[in-house]
């Protein structure tokens, strides 16, 4: 994608208001801001440093400016700590939904182990070996594979999993109610993701 649809598109996000949380009439409402776009170091650190790679689009978007405000995540100077987790509630969710609601993918993973630490550990391999999910806003996220623009952004909570954009444009555009742009793509034609398209009902 040219590099003017991203900088068009920060143009249009910036000082979007948006709430955040449980949605109420009288929920604060917050405005996205932009800092200068992370520099080839800064993605290379990033990505050293937490063991991923952006997707090409995702890259471009954070190159051209990184977005500020409640919810996004602070490439540059976030907490450490707190950026771990976020990257590891997907692996979180997951696995709560196998210790207390009994989910299991039989024909994905095989059959289900007796015990329940059997489970968790075989359950967990399978989320280690699948692609990363990177956090865009909140609990929405874009995998790390393969390593092509036009990912889809999936909206993640526990193994309720939801395609929230065709892809990284897309998403922005309906996430934060932007004028035009191009005719939203129907969802099947999303790009199908390994492990993480399982849960897509």
């Amino acid at each position: 994608m040219d590099d003017s649809v991203w900088r068009e598109l920060v143009e249009q996000l910036r000082g979007s208001p948006y709430r955040s949380g449980v949605i109420s009439p009288d929920a604060p409402v917050h405005r996205i801001g932009f800092e200068p776009g992370l520099t080839d170091a800064e993605v290379a650190a990033t990505e050293a440093r937490f063991g991923f790679r952006f997707p090409p689009d995702l890259r471009a978007f954070l190159q051209t400016a990184l977005p500020r405000g409640k919810n996004f995540p602070d490439w540059r100077s976030g907490g450490e700590s707190a950026l771990r987790d976020w990257l590891d509630r997907p692996r979180q969710g997951l696995l709560f939904d196998v210790q207390h609601n009994g989910i299991w993918l039989k024909e994905e993973w095989g059959p289900k182990p007796r015990t329940l630490d059997d489970a968790l550990r075989v359950a967990s391999e399978r989320i280690a070996a699948a692609p990363k999910l990177i956090p865009i806003f909140g609990h929405r996220m874009i995998p790390d594979e393969p390593q092509l623009a036009g990912n889809p952004v999936f909206s993640v909570h526990q193994t309720d999993i939801i395609f929230y954009g065709v892809d990284l444009a897309d998403y922005l555009r309906q996430e934060f109610h932007l004028p035009g742009g191009p005719p939203r793509p129907e969802e099947e034609h999303a790009r199908p993701i390994r492990f993480w398209s399982w849960f897509v009902s």
